[in-house]
């Protein structure tokens, strides 16, 4: 094809990114590429330097980065009229209803030889309805109304698209645009469902504006209930989104939102990328659920998964068109051998405009506030993270181990959202470390708002698996919840569902195991094991919470100690739902311990939302005093205070502060409202010294009993966070 005419033609006609990139190579001399690439202006990159000038070197890195996106940006604009319209392709692509119910089908299949629609509204025709062939493997199918104005194809049609290939095959497959399917009863194979309803869900009620600072409560649809069953939406919508508002919680992160038909995958092997899961209920449902949280002041992100697909072929997006490639690279670089699944071809402009429509889709359609960007370590790196360990050398992050295809195409989501979305929230789970990516796009950066700081939970497991109480090392635990990249937001979390699966256990199991099922009954008197993992697990949230970083998430059921752990029916289980639950009903029961725990973290969020350190600068810790295993920091005004120590109390103990004034305790672990000992008179009033201590220019002294945590504001300074 003449590179000329491909490059000034106006229509959608790019099969691969990387195909126009040769083409503008072949047109512009070397040198002149060089003298490009060596110009490139990043608007910000002073400021990325400022922050963290050991990147200097890698100055060269970035710029091609950028020029590869400002080029993107550019091939869209000449080619599609911009982002904007490029990523609506779910209003052309896949089956849509004109106002006159004619109905258009058009589907990307380059390596087929023909394409038909066949279903139950042609009593399963395999040829009567062919799709035409359009130009760059596209293919197009209308069907006009009936002659009484109605559309051929229903509300509630299953469907199929006939594939046949050059080698003579027959395929039946899903539409990748599919935007409902559904598994029949003692079926394995999903059936692509055609989803027009006559009365669609209308929202009600605006996004609430992204929060200052961001408390997360990551859920899973279908546990969400105590009953041995998978839950529904409406259920989560009537039984868990109040339980949430209670909570101080004012983020859901939704789990396995996006169609996958093995459900032991904890959503993570996707099959039908625009299909809201039907194990939980219909896409009505999931609106009416956003809904309502955002009438409670809640946003909702959706757990999006784009760094790979599930590898079955009948009902997902493996070998649509028959070939191995289409979605996908062709051979080993497009499978993930850890995962057992496919790796998209970034490079390629129709997967471009298939994810960015996605994304665009849960934005529009559902209304959702934001994504949580899974495996993103995966997407960055040609190795894909796997049997590499990250030191942090900055040359680990730069250099031919950086697919930069897949890094500009998260750039590229990351811009388009934030320029169309000006709430909108997106969070990278990465391990590496990778510099910039939780900075703006115009500083050189991938644009991601947070990053999981993925070695704390770590962290708490080794040391509770590892070390006597006693040997806990102080510097060691701050050292980890501070241990980020300056100017870079974080989401600490001391537990996620990655701790709860079968094979690990909950802190609070950990620390308690059995005795879980024996002794929680405030009826007896706490045991020594009951006692400290009570202690412990309120602890440990709360130092994460204060100190971790600038956003907190929290695992749906971990906030009140669920015990045991998580494991989906499977072949392993006889198929058991038992553990694919949440045990709400251990918080109902008022003799239980859970609620005491319960009632700490609800506390401990709207002591946060009051004082709001998560949104203010990083802590000044001015104690780590590995004798007396005590933590003393200070952040957004606020004093906290951990005594980590099994036995040891301490009377009078000098403590630094910054603000002058009289301090009061505003939490405090060891009430017995949650399943403390009531040690403190919260009465008590804790004036500050003009004497300094451990850099601070003031200090006081309180009472600090063992294995406490403390939260002390002085109300007379105005709180600016």
């Amino acid at each position: 094809m003449n590179c000329r005419t491909v490059l000034a033609q106006k229509r959608p006609y790019i099969h691969s990114l990387a195909q126009v990139s040769i083409c503008s190579r072949l047109l512009t001399p070397a040198s002149t590429m060089a003298d490009a690439e060596d110009n490139v202006s990043i608007p910000g990159f002073n400021n990325l330097l400022q922050m963290d000038a050991y990147l200097k070197p890698y100055e060269k890195d970035f710029q091609r980065r950028y020029q590869l996106f400002q080029k993107q940006l550019s091939l869209l604009q000449e080619a599609e009229g911009g982002f904007d319209k490029f990523s609506r392709g779910y209003n052309s692509h896949g089956v849509h209803r004109e106002p006159d119910n004619t109905l258009v089908f058009k589907e990307w299949a380059p390596a087929a030889e023909a394409l038909f629609l066949t279903g139950d509204f042609n009593g399963w025709d395999k040829f009567s309805h062919p799709y035409n062939k359009q130009d760059y493997g596209k293919w197009k199918l209308i069907m006009p109304p009936k002659e009484d104005g109605s559309p051929v194809v229903p509300h509630g049609t299953k469907l199929k698209v006939v594939v046949h290939t050059k080698d003579g095959e027959r395929l039946y497959r899903i539409s990748p645009w599919a935007k409902y399917v559904t598994q029949a009863e003692k079926e394995v194979i999903y059936d692509w469902v055609h989803w027009d309803p006559p009365q669609p869900y209308r929202h009600k009620h605006p996004r609430p504006k992204k929060p200052q600072s961001l408390r997360i409560y990551e859920s899973h649809v279908g546990i969400a209930s105590p009953e041995g069953k998978i839950a529904s939406y409406s259920n989560f919508t009537a039984n868990v989104l109040p339980r949430i508002k209670d909570l101080g919680y004012n983020c859901i992160q939704l789990m396995a939102i996006m169609e996958h038909a093995y459900y032991a995958s904890f959503g993570y092997q996707i099959t039908s990328f625009f299909a809201a899961s039907s194990r939980y209920g219909t896409p009505e449902e999931l609106k009416e659920l956003i809904d309502v949280a955002h009438s409670l002041g809640i946003i909702v992100l959706l757990d999006c998964v784009h760094s790979h697909a599930s590898k079955n072929v009948e009902d997902g997006l493996n070998r649509f068109d028959g070939s191995d490639a289409c979605f996908f690279h062709a051979g080993t670089r497009g499978e993930n051998k850890q995962w057992d699944s496919r790796l998209f071809d970034y490079s390629s402009w129709e997967v471009l405009r298939f994810l960015l429509s996605n994304l665009r889709w849960w934005m529009e359609e559902y209304q959702f506030d934001g994504f949580r960007f899974d495996g993103v370590t995966s997407m960055l790196y040609h190795h894909h993270g796997i049997g590499v360990g990250f030191s942090g050398d900055y040359s680990e992050y730069f250099g031919l181990q950086v697919d930069e295809d897949s890094l500009v195409y998260l750039m590229l989501s990351n811009h388009m959202l934030h320029t169309l979305y000006e709430d909108c929230v997106t969070i990278a789970e990465d391990v590496s470390g990778m510099p910039a990516l939780c900075r703006p796009v115009t500083e050189g950066g991938c644009g991601f708002d947070y990053r999981l700081a993925m070695a704390i939970p770590d962290k708490w497991i080794q040391i509770i698996k590892e070390y006597k109480d006693e040997d806990w090392n102080m510097g060691n635990i701050v050292f980890t919840l501070v241990n980020r990249r300056h100017g870079e937001k974080c989401i600490a979390y001391a537990e996620s569902h990655d701790q709860a699966l079968v094979g690990d256990k909950t802190l609070a199991f950990w620390l308690m195991d059995k005795e879980m099922y024996t002794n929680m009954s405030s009826f007896i008197a706490m045991t020594p094991v009951i006692d400290r993992g009570m202690q412990l697990h309120k602890m440990i949230r709360l130092i994460v919470h204060a100190l971790g970083g600038e956003a907190y998430l929290n695992f749906m059921g971990n906030e009140f100690g669920h015990p045991e752990w998580l494991d989906f029916p499977r072949k392993g289980n006889n198929e058991s739902y038992h553990y694919a639950r949440r045990q709400f009903n251990l918080v109902e029961t008022e003799h239980l311990r859970y609620k005491q725990l319960y009632n700490f973290d609800r506390d401990m969020n709207r002591t946060e939302d009051k004082y709001g350190w998560l949104h203010a600068p990083q802590a000044f810790i001015s104690e780590k005093h590995e004798g007396d295993k005590v933590i003393v920091f200070e952040r957004a005004n606020v004093l906290f205070v951990f005594n980590f120590h099994p036995t040891n109390s301490y009377q009078d103990y000098r403590v630094g502060v910054e603000m002058p004034g009289k301090y009061r305790i505003k939490l405090d672990s060891d009430m017995e409202q949650y399943g403390g000992h009531g040690r403190l008179d919260h009465n008590t009033d804790f004036f500050s010294e003009p004497v300094p201590h451990n850099g601070r220019p003031h200090s006081m002294q309180v009472y600090i009993p063992c294995r406490t945590g403390l939260v002390l504001a002085n109300d007379e300074i105005d709180y600016l966070y």
